[in-house]
């Protein structure tokens, strides 16, 4: 442990968080309120050290704090939606060792397993009556062949047939290559029976499912252009009747129209879209619309930010709506005039491996708030806000975390030393920090970047910055240029310009944190993946500075990325002007790999070896680049990993280990 070998092991003087406590942690996630506002369903998603998964079950907690398990715990549990009255809840459950649909009657306790489908189901929606789920779930249509090859014997043992593709989009990461077909909405009772296919059209209809008053239409979003393939996020609203099946289309801008809901009253549809404009990032604006898809207009277009998800006001007059500002992530009342106040925030915590805002929320139809709360020592817990007044309702790591000596976390400001912009960061303190700085002592410092690169870090709950502070070290994250939660402008700098002035940033964030803390200057490291990975290779080939560095999964050569990553039609289209063949020299001015003759920094790189989003070859270039300098490098392969590494709570705590492990061989004391 870094700091600590200047005087004692830090785990002697302080309980501090180690890797195997990844697997004692738990989260809540999933929520639903019941009506009165008294009640909160969610899953309570754990650890499983035995098969290495996150897994999960739902619970109820009240508003007196009383948890009770309402699934047994012994499956993985999920998606829970209660009905009108309030008397079922609907959830998937894989208790037949598939996922299903199953029905728990609150007020027996009895539960039920509703479908036996050979694909798993989501997004149910209740029906106004409760006589009624709508679903999507994905049919399987003929895989394409072109050609039988003719005299095999019977019982011959012949190699698997070749796999025929013709489409844009044929693999997705963690999926795995494309099964032939499309999601479908289907229709079932909620006392048992068949489902009922209700849209037949050989497009995907994945989004959200909401019924309109009467119970006779379906509205929901989905991407029917001509031209789909390239214009992957263009979605439209539309109606189906669920008696004749009969498709109305109710949007029809270019741009992605998506999350519909229909107003408690019948009368309007919310939703959620912006004009494409084929930039990096736009604001997702909240839209209102009557039933029929005529009046449509914008009431968030003068909120510089963008709108994550929303929930229907039981008057119909507002729409509670959140959204992320500065790191945080508030819940706001928007009336439908136009008026805005913010009716709850401390959001986040369901992204328990690095500080992102990821978050949930419900709405009874008293206006009682329930939420995900964020605490930056604690993942998401849930909580409640009444009547403007807040009240956390679990504690659900108290008994794993209450005993342990975690990160302090602080804000931190400072000025881009290329423009003077505002650049916000945030400083976690490995545990005696203060009593060790007294004493003279100074640290080692990692810098770890957020990937995205359009997303934002905040003060929020991380096991991978928690670790890294209970090994010794001041860890410093930050949103640089580009990043979401500050406006359009200031994400849309790095259109076709990255990375760029995002890296002096950064730089001026380190400098923030030597001028006023106890920094060993000779002990600066530097991380981050996916897009943190990508300014990870940039720094090391434009400053000497750092000791040494991490990349994680990242993009090294923009030309060979584009035409291997399994997004690149939307890539190409959103974040570049040119073809990469009509632009060569931009697309490589703009990758690390050319400035890979630049590097002396000692360099890990790291990426799962199923990762399709940056395919491995991209880290493989960066590796082989350096071996041919001779610079100090090492590559580290997760098996079957993709992009999201930390699914697996082990593969979590190897990164975290092959990290730290990197960043001791290259502290002062040894390297001197």
């Amino acid at each position: 442990m870094a700091y600590a070998q200047n005087d004692v092991d830090n785990s002697q003087v302080h309980n501090t968080l180690q890797l195997e406590d990844v697997f004692s942690l738990e989260y809540a996630s999933g929520l639903a309120i019941t009506a009165d506002g008294d009640e909160v369903y969610f899953v309570r998603n754990y650890m499983d050290i035995q098969t290495d998964k996150k897994l999960g079950n739902i619970w109820k907690v009240d508003k007196n704090k009383r948890l009770t398990p309402v699934t047994n715990g012994l499956h993985v549990d999920f998606s829970p939606s209660l009905s009108p009255d309030n008397s079922k809840l609907a959830y998937i459950s894989t208790a037949s060792g598939s996922a299903q649909i199953h029905m728990k009657w609150l007020e027996t306790g009895e539960s039920s397993q509703m479908s036996h489908f050979s694909q798993s189901p989501s997004n149910l929606s209740w029906s106004p009556d409760g006589k009624y789920i709508a679903f999507n779930r994905f049919v399987n249509s003929k895989p394409k062949s072109v050609v039988s090859l003719p005299g095999k014997p019977q019982n011959a043992q012949w190699a698997k047939p070749a796999v025929y593709i013709d489409d844009m989009y044929y693999r997705f990461d963690g999926a795995g290559f494309s099964q032939a077909g499309n999601s479908q909405i289907f229709v079932m009772s909620s006392n048992g029976g068949a489902a009922r296919q209700v849209t037949h059209e050989k497009f995907d209809h994945r989004s959200n499912i909401s019924w309109t008053k009467d119970g006779k239409q379906l509205i929901y979003s989905s991407n029917k252009r001509a031209e789909k393939d390239l214009e992957w996020t263009d979605t439209n609203i539309y109606a189906v009747n669920i008696n004749d099946q009969q498709v109305t289309q109710l949007t029809d801008r270019v741009g992605p129209d998506n999350s519909p809901i229909v107003s408690p009253n019948g009368k309007m549809i919310a939703y959620l879209g912006y004009d494409q404009n084929f930039k990096n990032y736009e604001n997702t604006e909240l839209f209102i619309m009557d039933i029929d898809g005529s009046n449509k207009r914008s009431i968030t277009a003068d909120l510089d930010r963008s709108i994550n998800s929303i929930k229907w006001a039981d008057n119909s007059k507002a729409i509670y709506m959140s959204y992320h500002d500065k790191g945080e992530t508030y819940v706001a009342y928007q009336s439908l005039k136009g008026k805005r106040e913010i009716a709850a925030k401390n959001l986040g915590g369901l992204s328990f491996g690095r500080p992102y805002t990821g978050s949930q929320f419900d709405v009874a139809e008293d206006g009682t708030i329930a939420f995900t709360y964020s605490d930056p020592q604690r993942p998401a817990d849930i909580a409640i806000t009444r009547k403007g007044r807040t009240n956390q309702l679990t504690d659900l790591n108290n008994d794993a975390l209450s005993y342990k000596t975690l990160a302090s976390i602080k804000e931190l400001n400072v000025k881009s030393s290329f423009d003077d912009r505002d650049i916000q960061a945030w400083v976690a303190y490995p545990p005696g920090y203060e009593a060790d700085k007294k004493a003279g002592k100074t640290f080692p410092l990692i810098l770890e970047i957020h990937g995205g690169p359009v997303t934002n870090y905040g003060p929020h709950f991380s096991a991978e910055v928690q670790l890294m502070a209970a090994s010794g070290y001041v860890v410093v994250y930050a949103n640089p240029r580009g990043s979401d939660s500050y406006g359009k402008e200031f994400a849309q700098t790095i259109y076709n310009n990255y990375p760029s002035q995002d890296y002096d940033d950064l730089m001026s964030v380190v400098d923030g944190v030597i001028a006023k803390e106890a920094i060993n200057e000779e002990a600066l490291f530097v991380t981050g993946g996916s897009g943190g990975g990508v300014l990870t290779a940039w720094i090391v080939g434009h400053t000497d500075r750092f000791a040494a560095a991490v990349v994680a999964k990242p993009v090294i050569n923009w030309y060979s990325f584009v035409l291997t990553t399994d997004i690149y039609p939307f890539v190409i289209k959103n974040w570049f002007e040119k073809m990469p063949w009509e632009d060569s020299e931009h697309y490589m001015k703009l990758s690390p790999i050319s400035y890979v003759g630049n590097v002396t920094t000692p360099t890990m790189l790291l990426t799962g070896e199923a990762d399709q989003r940056t395919p491995i070859a991209e880290t493989e270039q960066f590796y082989q680049a350096l071996k041919l300098r001779n610079i100090d490098t090492a590559m580290v392969r997760i098996p079957d990993a993709p992009h999201g590494i930390y699914k697996r709570p082990s593969n979590l705590m190897s990164k975290v280990a092959h990290i730290l492990w990197w960043f001791e061989q290259y502290q002062p004391e040894k390297t001197n």
